[in-house]
């Protein structure tokens, strides 16, 4: 075969991080193709029209989590990238009279909880030094490549090397990191605060994208892996990108096209092709064969290695370990498009206010989250479901037309497959329902003002935007599926068991969420191997 016929290098999946990977690799002069199943590029970072003249973000939600370095090298901003910042973090109605705001300041936060506990306001400043503490060392994990430890002494050097800057940030640090990974979010949080919806503030973070419960050990680590990110330079902060998550993925697309990358749409991988325990390329649906000398894919590690690699192809302990791995986050969404804006009676109004340009978290306490969670496992649903709600054409207004609104309910605890061979097409939309009742209870206007959705149930997820069991973390978020063990043991290093296969999805380490650091981690390695 010429040479010139072989690409040097594939990519499975334009998702983010695969598009991060590409721009990367083609600015240090790799030739790169992107091969892509969906119409669009952006995976599950994409704005769509779901009911006509209303469109959002239908999966991925809200900005965070995006690395500033990755902004800045790709040039997103000059891209047409624009992100503004919520005015508050979180809306929490507690019932129909009362309820708790957080952020906007630290003073402000404070002036919040002191309606709830002055004790609980007067221990904030300190908790939120010691997280910041503790996400500083998460973002230093972050960035660098775990260590495999096949490679022995270089794999221990690697480990200190990384351990090194907790080790300097003394005991308490120590501590902090070691409860974080390790203890549930309601006991870190109970050695902190007194008052429940304190608690369930700050609580809700640890079972976004977590199929488990506040009592589970080792959430408070999911609690924390939501607040390293930041916006504009404020740590911490959430944002929403002008023209919904799809302006970051088009943003990074135009990036690519500018470096040389080929991008190829609605074309689907149908399998790995490889010899020799080294890969050689992919095969299409179509059957068309593209030959190269490296594969990288942006894929949930169980649907590259079960679907898209022959098993002949796996050694038995890798394919047994594998077949170990764990996804499955229970995630529910749906995309609403609204006549007017919902009206809570814990704090009345249509008009445009701060609380609507916020995340609007219906799940008041920890015990409300631990039933949703137990009932999830028991029924498949809660009847008090976890809601989590966006209304980002409040701060958009190319969303929706004039005097309308759309809105993203974003549901936690919502079993990934349901019991007794029972499937969630079948459900999807008595959950749906469950879900804008709950709603309604807290904002009565809300049902009668849908005049449109788009209803996303875990299943709908894994075959829309291939998240497992609506997992949007591409793999559970535990001890044993973090750092150099995610996504498994001896492969946290971007490497596959295959020479010249790669991975460079939320399957890798750090994990989930719209960082575009899997990518730009990934390849930084490949580059290595080059």
């Amino acid at each position: 075969m010429n040479q010139k016929d072989i690409k040097d290098a594939v990519i499975i999946g334009a998702g983010h991080n695969g598009l991060v990977c590409a721009y990367y690799l083609a600015k240090a002069g790799i030739d790169v193709s992107i091969y892509e199943r969906r119409s669009i590029v952006g995976g599950a970072a994409v704005t769509e029209e779901f009911h006509p003249g209303f469109k959002n973000s239908v999966a991925s939600y809200t900005v965070s989590l995006l690395n500033p370095q990755i902004i800045k090298d790709m040039k997103l901003k000059e891209y047409g990238l624009h992100v503004v910042k919520r005015p508050i973090s979180n809306f929490l109605p507690i019932d129909h009279s009362n309820y708790l705001k957080l952020g906007g300041g630290l003073e402000r936060t404070q002036a919040e909880f002191r309606r709830f506990s002055i004790k609980d306001a007067e221990r904030l400043p300190e908790y939120y030094d010691r997280i910041e503490a503790v996400a500083d060392v998460l973002r230093d994990l972050s960035i660098s490549t775990p260590p495999n430890p096949k490679q022995g002494i270089k794999a221990l050097l690697q480990t200190a090397i990384q351990a090194w800057p907790i080790v300097k940030k003394g005991n308490q640090v120590h501590k902090d990191v070691y409860d974080l990974f390790t203890k549930s979010a309601r006991a870190f949080l109970d050695s902190w605060f007194e008052n429940e919806h304190v608690k369930a503030a700050f609580g809700f973070d640890s079972i976004v994208g977590n199929y488990a419960s506040p009592d589970t050990p080792g959430s408070a680590y999911v609690l924390l892996h939501h607040v390293f990110g930041e916006v504009d330079g404020e740590k911490g902060a959430w944002g929403h990108a002008i023209g919904g998550m799809g302006a970051i993925t088009q943003a990074m697309r135009q990036a690519c096209l500018d470096q040389g990358v080929k991008i190829t749409t609605s074309a689907s991988v149908n399998k790995v092709i490889v010899k020799d325990n080294k890969v050689k390329g992919i095969e299409l649906e179509n059957g068309e064969i593209i030959n190269a000398h490296k594969v990288i894919s942006n894929l949930n590690p169980s649907l590259l290695y079960k679907k898209l690699i022959d098993k002949e192809d796996l050694d038995s302990e890798f394919k047994r370990n594998i077949d170990g791995y764990k996804s499955g986050s229970g995630t529910f969404r749906m995309n609403v498009a609204l006549s007017e804006l919902p009206d809570f009676t814990a704090l009345p109004g249509k008009e445009v206010a701060e609380h609507h340009q916020s995340g609007i978290v219906i799940a008041p306490t920890l015990d409300y989250m631990d039933k949703a969670y137990l009932d999830a496992k028991r029924y498949g649903w809660s009847k008090l479901p976890i809601v989590e709600m966006l209304i980002p054409s409040t701060l958009d207004n190319s969303l929706a037309p004039e005097g309308k609104h759309v809105a993203s309910l974003f549901c936690q605890q919502f079993s990934p497959k349901l019991q007794n061979g029972k499937s969630w097409h079948d459900y999807r939309l008595e959950a749906a329902e469950t879900i804008i009742n709950t709603v309604t209870e807290h904002a009565p206007n809300f049902k009668d003002s849908i005049i449109g959705s788009m209803i996303l149930s875990p299943l709908d997820l894994e075959e829309k935007f291939g998240l497992i069991g609506g997992d949007i973390m591409h793999g559970n978020m535990t001890l044993d599926q973090m750092w150099a063990a995610r996504p498994l043991l001896n492969y946290g290093n971007y490497r596959g068991p295959i020479k010249s296969l790669y991975m460079c999805g939320s399957g890798t380490h750090p994990g989930g969420g719209v960082t575009g650091l899997p990518g730009k981690n990934a390849a930084r390695e490949i580059l290595k191997d080059k």
